[in-house]
């Protein structure tokens, strides 16, 4: 029997001139810096900080969070191809009100679980989590 689930769809565009747009949005020129593979990196930072704003709302959690993620690109050992091969997500979080500690890891595993551009990775991303001042 068909497994029924939601649907999301999303688009980009990149036009001639390098600009990113979405649906609807105004165009995002990025600066020659910007290589995809930095806006992977930024998507799963990105993803995860909205994967844990949308658990802690649900547990009545107020979230303020910046995240910094790095990568490493190289050739895989098993098919030789170039790919990350380890990418790393650290995420500097406050919480009001702060969870209990089983609580809080749960947020935090639900949050790692949950962000579908780390879960779409065939890498699976090292997280390091900083919470009201303290290392998990």
């Amino acid at each position: 029997m068909p497994v029924s689930a939601r649907r999301f769809e999303y688009a980009v565009e990149v036009d001639r001139a390098g600009r990113l747009a979405t649906e609807g949005a105004t165009p995002l020129q990025l600066d020659d810096a910007w290589t995809p593979d930095h806006v992977l990196l930024a998507a799963l930072a990105r993803c995860t900080i909205e994967s844990l704003r949308y658990h802690a709302a649900r547990a009545g959690i107020d979230v303020v969070a910046s995240a910094d993620a790095s990568g490493v690109v190289t050739k895989r050992e098993e098919d030789g191809r170039f790919a990350f091969v380890e990418i790393e997500c650290a995420l500097d979080v406050e919480l009001e009100p702060e969870p209990a500690p089983d609580d809080l890891r749960a947020l935090v595993a639900k949050a790692e679980r949950d962000c579908f551009v780390g879960a779409s990775l065939t890498v699976k991303p090292r997280y390091a989590w900083r919470v009201n001042g303290r290392e998990l």
